[in-house]
């Protein structure tokens, strides 16, 4: 798979707690040079992000993030604000809790909020899939298709593990039509990538493709 490819399915991420607006500026940079699909980035830069990018990337950010347990409320509110001001794209974390009590319709009501909240914008919903039972996994692929999200996604990058093979298998047998697949968490190779994208995945949530491809350069 041609390099530029995989890097066009990348939202080249910059989460880390100690990220600076001079890493983010240098993320941005980076984006735009290699045609990534987005940057991913904390919701307090949002704005200026907005305003450094000028349209040339899209902005993502997280919401909930990274345990998932914030009231729908405060989701909401802050979906709202990183739209206003200037996210393009969501991705949000899901209640572990809920989805361990079966509190399914609960999970998916905050979804649909969420989405609405979005106001167009691309809805990418992280379930965690370290912490979750297969049969969690299919429950989960099956409530994000009922609340029309745009993307599952499985992981934060910030529990036990991240995206496995096995897991995006899962989701290509289990989502709707309508759902793309995101992979994130300990993608660390353009070998990693391209299997992530051969087995289903539409973007790659990596800090280090885009450090690869430089180096390799």
């Amino acid at each position: 798979m041609d390099v530029n490819e995989i890097l066009s399915k990348c939202d080249h991420t910059q989460l880390s707690v100690t990220a600076t607006w001079a890493d983010i500026k240098a993320l941005i940079d980076d984006g735009i040079k290699y045609h990534t699909a987005s940057v991913c980035i904390p919701p307090c830069y949002v704005g200026d992000a907005a305003k450094y990018a000028g349209g040339k990337i899209a902005i993502c950010t997280v919401i909930g993030f990274p345990n998932g347990y914030n009231t729908k409320e405060v989701k909401v509110f802050e979906t709202a604000d990183a739209v206003k001001n200037g996210a393009d794209e969501i991705d949000m974390v899901i209640n572990i809790g809920d989805l361990k009590a079966k509190n399914y319709a609960k999970i998916q009501d905050e979804i649909v909020a969420i989405k609405k909240a979005c106001n167009g914008k691309i809805l990418k919903v992280i379930i965690e899939t370290c912490l979750l039972t297969e049969d969690e996994k299919i429950k989960m692929c099956e409530i994000v298709t009922a609340a029309k999200a745009d993307f599952i996604k499985t992981s934060t990058g910030f529990s036990t593990a991240g995206a496995t093979r096995e897991d995006v298998i899962i989701f290509s047998k289990h989502v709707g039509k309508d759902v793309k697949i995101k992979a994130a968490g300990g993608i660390s190779s353009l070998k990693d990538a391209e299997d992530f994208v051969n087995l289903g995945a539409s973007r790659l949530g990596t800090s280090r493709v885009v450090k690869i491809v430089k180096e390799g350069k």
